[in-house]
Order: C-alpha cells, then structure tokens, then sequence
C-alpha cells in the first residue's frame, strides 16, 4: 500500500464516523422535535377548554361589575339626598334653635344680674402677654447649642 491509499483510507474513516456522529445527532433531533410537537399538542387541547372557562368567568365579572356599579350609583343619590336633607333641617331649625338658645342665654344672664348689687364692681378681664421663647440653658434645649 502506498501513502495515497493509506491517507484515502484514513479520510474515508473519519468520514464515516462524522457522518455516524451527524446522524446521532440528527436522529436526537427528531425525537426532541417529536417530544415538542407532542407537548404543544398536549398544551392546546388544556388551553382550549381554559379559554373557554376565563371568557365565561369574564362574563361573569362583567355581570357583576354592572351590579356594582348600579348599586354605586343608588348610594350615591341616597347621599346627594342625605345630603340635601341635611341641608334642609340645618336651615329650617338651624336659626330658630341659635335664637333660642341666645334668648335663654340673655335671660340667664339677666336673672343673674338682678341678684346682684349695682355697686359691685364687674370682673376684670386681663389680657395675657405671649410668653418668651425657651432659653438656651434651659433642659430641652442643652444639647442644642451651635
């Protein structure tokens, strides 16, 4: 045997053990994409019926989402008319109860004036001046000397 036919039987075994190795590797292919093709078919025929199942409970919050929004809606006339209501007795007994009370007031206080002598002398009122702020040797403010 020659050189040539010794390299030309070397390359022709690494080729066939490329070409086995291509194989394997193309048959692990097929199996992986079988495996998919079964999972997405598998997925499908569970998300069909879920679909189906989130329209309907869609449905359903859209049902009582109306509800809601009805029974908001009531509330809010029942508080326009509370509201209004409120208003209306404010006004109507509103006043005459501040006379009222101002009438029994006056009368009190003139009850309390004719059991007094007119020489004693009234109350004194005093106004008070602001106190001065805190000083820095005070106890709160110790250790807050810049």
């Amino acid at each position: 045997m020659t050189g040539g036919e010794v390299a030309g039987i070397l390359v022709a075994v690494f080729w066939a053990i490329l070409v086995s190795f291509l194989a394997l590797a193309l048959a692990r292919l097929a199996q992986t994409l079988k495996a998919a093709t079964r999972l997405v078919a598998e997925v499908t025929e569970q998300a069909v019926p879920l679909l189906g199942e989130a329209s309907a409970t869609v449905r359903s919050a859209n049902t009582q989402l109306a509800r809601v929004d009805s029974i908001a809606s009531d509330v809010q006339e029942v508080t326009s008319n509370a509201s209004a209501l409120s208003a209306t007795v404010s006004t109507a007994f509103g006043g005459p109860l501040v006379k009222v009370a101002a009438f029994g007031y006056g009368v009190r206080r003139a009850m309390a004036r004719k059991g007094r002598p007119e020489d004693e002398p009234r109350p004194t009122v005093v106004v008070a001046k602001p106190l001065p702020s805190a000083r820095w040797g005070g106890r709160r403010n110790r250790g807050s000397k810049s």
